[in-house]
């Protein structure tokens, strides 16, 4: 039986904090070798952009302790250890559980952690966690979550359809959204498809921005039946891209731009141009998943491209 590796431990300061970083060496990405080192090292680098994204927005977790080629988990409420110096707040959320009397859904709370520091970050992303998920609204000092500020439509293609029928899809949405006068930023998700945000004015509900969602895209998928679809059941998703509005119902998270993925390569959620999804759409090739140190390298040429 092969000897358990040796733990070992790197010592930071972060933002005035000291952190302890363990196993910088383990290979987080095997089919690409990418290390831990590696991975803090790309978080450290985006940080400047992405942190923006996150701020007062309640965190999940997807962790993967022995790297992409083994197990993960999701994780809601701040691990246990958690510094005293990492914001969190309880967030009220209805339960699937019942009172006795069966007429009301117990209300719990969880407890996320909110990334709001670079030393904050450093730690979660030690802890393995490679990707970071948001809901489309942000949370008061108290942890009271405020009306949604964005809308997200996720496009997933089902087989054959692939990034491209997304990009063509995506098309659609802006142009209908912008009649609205909503401007729309496209994000390839570094997974399967491409999100579609366009910032709103807080003045809605949860269900009124998901409702929405919902029919736009139920429009879209009365006008372009062989391409779009608005259904969740997968069997009706061959060939087309299901425009899923419900990533905007108030307990659903999205993977947060400049985000690594869980994956065989370490591809990021890359906000993009609409000129590349205009590439995209005409070309199978004209729109690819970007891997982290493609995207440190476009952040360095044009600066943050998710601007809602």
């Amino acid at each position: 039986m092969a000897a358990k590796p040796e733990r070992t431990e790197t010592r930071v300061e972060v933002d005035g904090h000291v952190l302890t970083l363990v196993n910088l060496e383990k290979v987080m990405y095997p089919r690409t070798g990418t290390t831990k080192a590696e991975v803090l090292h790309y978080y450290a680098q985006v940080a400047p952009v992405m942190l923006p994204h996150l701020a007062d927005r309640a965190v999940t977790r997807i962790r993967w302790p022995h790297g992409t080629g083994d197990a993960s988990f999701f994780e809601k409420n701040a691990p246990s250890g958690t510094p005293s110096w990492v914001r969190t707040v309880a967030v009220p959320t209805t339960g699937s559980r019942r009172r006795a009397s069966g007429e009301e859904p117990e209300e719990t709370e969880l407890h996320f952690p909110v990334v709001d520091s670079l030393a904050t970050l450093t730690w979660l992303v030690n802890l393995a966690a490679l990707e970071l998920h948001v809901h489309q609204w942000t949370v008061t000092r108290t942890g009271r979550p405020r009306h949604p500020d964005r809308l997200v439509i996720d496009l997933d293609p089902g087989e054959p359809a692939g990034l491209m029928e997304c990009a063509q899809v995506a098309l659609l949405v802006r142009d209908r959204l912008a009649e609205e006068g909503l401007r729309t930023v496209p994000v390839t998700s570094g997974s399967k498809g491409l999100h579609l945000y366009a910032g709103l004015d807080g003045r809605r509900t949860h269900e009124q921005v998901r409702d929405h969602a919902k029919q736009v895209a139920e429009e879209l998928e009365a006008s372009h039946r062989s391409l779009v679809t608005s259904q969740m059941t997968k069997a009706r998703r061959g060939g087309k891209v299901f425009l899923d509005w419900s990533q905007n119902t108030g307990s659903k998270t999205t993977i947060a731009p400049y985000s690594l993925r869980g994956r065989d390569a370490p591809t990021v959620a890359a906000p993009r141009t609409w000129e590349e999804v205009e590439a995209g759409a005409e070309d199978v090739l004209g729109l690819e998943h970007l891997r982290y140190d493609e995207v440190l390298a476009r952040i360095a040429e044009h600066g943050d491209l998710f601007d809602l």
